[in-house]
């Protein structure tokens, strides 16, 4: 199985999940077999600099990915994944390593479109030049992730004192 997962840059599995899978500038690629990670590579995303509506699937497409983890996607998105047999995730957050690891272990599954997805996509985003010009915009969605992320784990570890 091959994993896609969107980033913010190139380190493997040390590389920050990214909040929109086509607003990325990275894809880190996971083969997985039996559970266990096999291969890891990068690839960039050829529309980073210019988003282009329903393109980016079709890239992923071409990469011959069975999953596609993201933050977040819109639904126009969600749709052109399913019609290529692949299968979105959404809400992850953290690192590749952590996304692909709670994939794996069934505590990510699922997808839904972004909070801020009208109609089909993005198109209020970029038309304005919001997410793609705004880098203050993203870094304030990565740290809102990011602390929900803080907040689950400290969670975990409640628990596991606990116990």
């Amino acid at each position: 199985m091959r994993i896609a997962v969107s980033a913010d840059d190139n380190k493997g599995l040390d590389s920050v999940v990214s909040p929109h899978f086509g607003r990325c500038p990275y894809y880190i690629l996971v083969d997985v077999e039996e559970q266990q990670v096999q291969q890891v590579s990068a690839v960039a995303n050829p529309y980073y600099d210019r988003h282009e509506r329903g393109r980016v699937p079709g890239f992923i497409h071409g990469q011959r990915v069975d999953v596609m983890l993201t933050g977040g996607m819109g639904r126009r998105a969600l749709g052109l994944f399913s019609q290529y047999g692949i299968e979105p995730v959404t809400g992850a957050a953290g690192t590749v390593r952590l996304a692909v690891e709670s994939y794996l272990g069934g505590q990510l599954q699922g997808a839904g479109p972004c909070a801020k997805s009208s109609g089909d996509s993005h198109d209020d985003e970029s038309e304005a030049g919001g997410y793609e010009k705004s880098e203050l915009a993203r870094l304030r969605e990565e740290a809102d992730m990011l602390r929900q992320q803080l907040d689950q784990v400290r969670a975990r570890l409640d628990r596991l004192t606990e116990s």
